[in-house]
Protein backbone atom coordinates (compact mmCIF):
# COMPACT_ATOMS: atom_id res chain seq x y z
CA UNK A 1 0.00 0.00 0.00
CA UNK A 2 1.03 3.52 -0.80
CA UNK A 3 1.40 6.09 2.54
CA UNK A 4 0.59 8.87 0.61
CA UNK A 5 -1.40 7.66 -2.57
CA UNK A 6 -4.45 6.45 0.23
CA UNK A 7 -4.90 9.92 1.75
CA UNK A 8 -7.67 10.91 0.05
CA UNK A 9 -7.20 14.86 -1.23
CA UNK A 10 -9.43 17.83 -0.02
CA UNK A 11 -10.53 19.96 -2.59
CA UNK A 12 -11.46 24.14 -1.65
CA UNK A 13 -14.04 25.78 -2.02
CA UNK A 14 -12.47 28.48 -4.69
CA UNK A 15 -11.15 25.86 -6.96
CA UNK A 16 -13.03 23.39 -9.41
CA UNK A 17 -11.97 20.15 -10.24
CA UNK A 18 -13.30 18.78 -13.84
CA UNK A 19 -12.48 15.10 -15.27
CA UNK A 20 -12.08 15.39 -19.64
CA UNK A 21 -11.68 11.85 -20.73
CA UNK A 22 -8.08 11.45 -19.20
CA UNK A 23 -7.38 14.81 -18.30
CA UNK A 24 -8.00 16.82 -15.20
CA UNK A 25 -8.74 20.03 -15.42
CA UNK A 26 -8.05 22.34 -12.29
CA UNK A 27 -9.24 25.67 -11.66
CA UNK A 28 -8.83 27.87 -9.45
CA UNK A 29 -8.15 32.04 -8.60
CA UNK A 30 -4.43 32.05 -8.95
CA UNK A 31 -4.28 29.95 -12.43
CA UNK A 32 -5.41 27.30 -14.19
CA UNK A 33 -3.58 23.47 -14.71
CA UNK A 34 -4.42 20.33 -16.30
CA UNK A 35 -2.91 16.95 -15.65
CA UNK A 36 -3.05 13.61 -17.49
CA UNK A 37 -3.69 10.53 -15.21
CA UNK A 38 -3.52 7.26 -16.43
CA UNK A 39 -7.19 5.75 -16.08
CA UNK A 40 -6.63 2.21 -17.21
CA UNK A 41 -4.61 1.87 -14.27
CA UNK A 42 -6.03 4.31 -11.80
CA UNK A 43 -9.29 4.79 -10.43
CA UNK A 44 -10.26 8.84 -9.99
CA UNK A 45 -13.42 9.54 -7.92
CA UNK A 46 -14.18 13.20 -7.14
CA UNK A 47 -17.25 13.19 -4.12
CA UNK A 48 -19.49 16.19 -4.40
CA UNK A 49 -16.83 18.36 -5.64
CA UNK A 50 -15.41 18.37 -1.91
CA UNK A 51 -12.62 14.88 -2.05
CA UNK A 52 -11.17 13.53 -4.44
CA UNK A 53 -9.62 9.65 -3.81
CA UNK A 54 -7.12 8.11 -6.15
CA UNK A 55 -6.83 3.78 -6.00
CA UNK A 56 -4.73 1.73 -8.42
CA UNK A 57 -7.42 -0.98 -10.35
CA UNK A 58 -4.79 -3.60 -9.89
CA UNK A 59 -2.09 -3.74 -7.30
CA UNK A 60 1.32 -4.60 -8.02
CA UNK A 61 4.99 -3.49 -7.84
CA UNK A 62 4.47 -0.73 -10.79
CA UNK A 63 1.44 1.36 -9.97
CA UNK A 64 2.52 1.30 -6.39
CA UNK A 65 5.26 3.42 -7.05
CA UNK A 66 2.69 5.53 -9.38
CA UNK A 67 0.41 5.70 -7.19
CA UNK A 68 1.71 7.89 -4.69
CA UNK A 69 3.34 10.05 -6.92
CA UNK A 70 -0.06 10.86 -9.45
CA UNK A 71 -1.56 12.05 -5.50
CA UNK A 72 1.47 14.05 -4.91
CA UNK A 73 0.71 15.71 -8.36
CA UNK A 74 -3.05 16.32 -8.37
CA UNK A 75 -2.24 17.41 -4.58
CA UNK A 76 0.43 20.24 -5.04
CA UNK A 77 -1.83 21.41 -8.75
CA UNK A 78 -4.92 21.97 -6.49
CA UNK A 79 -2.77 23.84 -3.35
CA UNK A 80 -1.02 25.83 -6.71
CA UNK A 81 -4.61 26.92 -8.01
CA UNK A 82 -5.46 27.75 -4.25
CA UNK A 83 -3.03 29.03 -2.61
CA UNK A 84 0.17 28.83 -4.92
CA UNK A 85 3.72 28.21 -3.80
CA UNK A 86 6.67 30.66 -2.66
CA UNK A 87 10.23 30.53 -2.65
CA UNK A 88 12.67 33.73 -0.84
CA UNK A 89 16.09 34.08 -2.32
CA UNK A 90 19.16 35.72 -0.52
CA UNK A 91 21.91 37.47 -2.22
CA UNK A 92 25.17 36.99 0.44
CA UNK A 93 28.11 39.27 -0.88
CA UNK A 94 29.55 42.68 -0.88
CA UNK A 95 28.01 44.07 -4.05
CA UNK A 96 25.46 41.74 -5.13
CA UNK A 97 22.36 43.03 -5.52
CA UNK A 98 19.57 42.46 -8.38
CA UNK A 99 16.70 44.65 -9.75
CA UNK A 100 13.28 44.49 -11.80
CA UNK A 101 13.99 46.05 -14.87
CA UNK A 102 10.41 45.17 -17.19
CA UNK A 103 10.00 41.80 -17.91
CA UNK A 104 13.39 40.88 -16.64
CA UNK A 105 15.38 40.34 -13.49
CA UNK A 106 18.81 42.61 -13.39
CA UNK A 107 21.45 40.53 -10.97
CA UNK A 108 24.73 42.14 -10.15
CA UNK A 109 26.74 38.73 -8.73
CA UNK A 110 30.23 40.04 -8.91
CA UNK A 111 31.04 39.32 -12.35
CA UNK A 112 32.52 42.36 -14.77
CA UNK A 113 29.24 42.33 -16.42
CA UNK A 114 25.39 42.16 -15.43
CA UNK A 115 23.13 38.99 -15.44
CA UNK A 116 19.47 39.61 -16.92
CA UNK A 117 17.42 36.98 -16.33
CA UNK A 118 13.86 36.92 -18.30
CA UNK A 119 11.07 35.96 -15.94
CA UNK A 120 8.17 34.07 -17.76
CA UNK A 121 4.60 35.05 -17.48
CA UNK A 122 3.61 31.81 -15.29
CA UNK A 123 5.92 33.00 -12.31
CA UNK A 124 5.88 36.53 -10.46
CA UNK A 125 9.09 37.31 -9.44
CA UNK A 126 9.43 41.05 -6.20
CA UNK A 127 12.65 42.27 -5.02
CA UNK A 128 11.56 42.84 -1.27
CA UNK A 129 15.31 44.67 -0.85
CA UNK A 130 18.30 44.76 -3.29
CA UNK A 131 19.54 41.12 -1.83
CA UNK A 132 16.14 39.47 -1.38
CA UNK A 133 14.19 38.16 -4.07
CA UNK A 134 10.44 36.33 -3.87
CA UNK A 135 9.29 33.88 -6.41
CA UNK A 136 5.75 33.43 -6.70
CA UNK A 137 3.57 31.40 -8.41
CA UNK A 138 0.91 28.23 -9.12
CA UNK A 139 2.86 25.77 -10.35
CA UNK A 140 5.29 24.30 -8.25
CA UNK A 141 7.35 22.73 -10.58
CA UNK A 142 7.60 25.81 -12.12
CA UNK A 143 8.71 27.74 -9.39
CA UNK A 144 11.49 25.56 -8.32
CA UNK A 145 12.70 25.28 -11.54
CA UNK A 146 13.19 28.94 -12.01
CA UNK A 147 14.43 29.02 -8.54
CA UNK A 148 16.81 26.55 -9.22
CA UNK A 149 18.23 28.57 -12.34
CA UNK A 150 18.62 31.70 -10.21
CA UNK A 151 20.60 29.92 -7.51
CA UNK A 152 23.02 28.19 -10.59
CA UNK A 153 24.26 31.77 -11.47
CA UNK A 154 26.54 31.75 -8.51
CA UNK A 155 26.44 28.87 -5.94
CA UNK A 156 27.06 29.45 -2.56
CA UNK A 157 30.64 28.84 -1.93
CA UNK A 158 31.94 27.35 1.10
CA UNK A 159 34.47 29.36 2.54
CA UNK A 160 32.92 32.96 2.65
CA UNK A 161 29.18 31.66 2.45
CA UNK A 162 28.74 34.14 -0.86
CA UNK A 163 26.63 33.29 -3.84
CA UNK A 164 22.60 32.59 -4.17
CA UNK A 165 20.70 31.00 -1.52
CA UNK A 166 17.36 30.33 -0.43
CA UNK A 167 16.13 31.23 2.87
CA UNK A 168 16.91 29.35 5.26
CA UNK A 169 19.40 27.40 3.43
CA UNK A 170 22.23 25.54 5.27
CA UNK A 171 25.49 26.23 3.87
CA UNK A 172 28.48 24.20 5.19
CA UNK A 173 31.46 26.02 5.85
CA UNK A 174 35.04 25.07 5.47
CA UNK A 175 37.89 26.45 7.90
CA UNK A 176 40.51 28.50 5.39
CA UNK A 177 44.22 28.56 5.37
CA UNK A 178 46.30 28.44 8.63
CA UNK A 179 49.56 29.48 8.90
Amino acid sequence: MSKIGKINISIPDKVKVALAGSNINIEGPLGKKSLSIDLETFELNIKDGKEISLKPKKIDQNTKRLWGMNRSLLNNAIIGASKGYEKTLELVGVGYRAALKGKQLNLQLGFSHDINFDIPDTVKITVEKQTTLKIIGFDKQEVGMITSKIKSLRPPEPYKGKGIKEKGQYILRKEGKKK
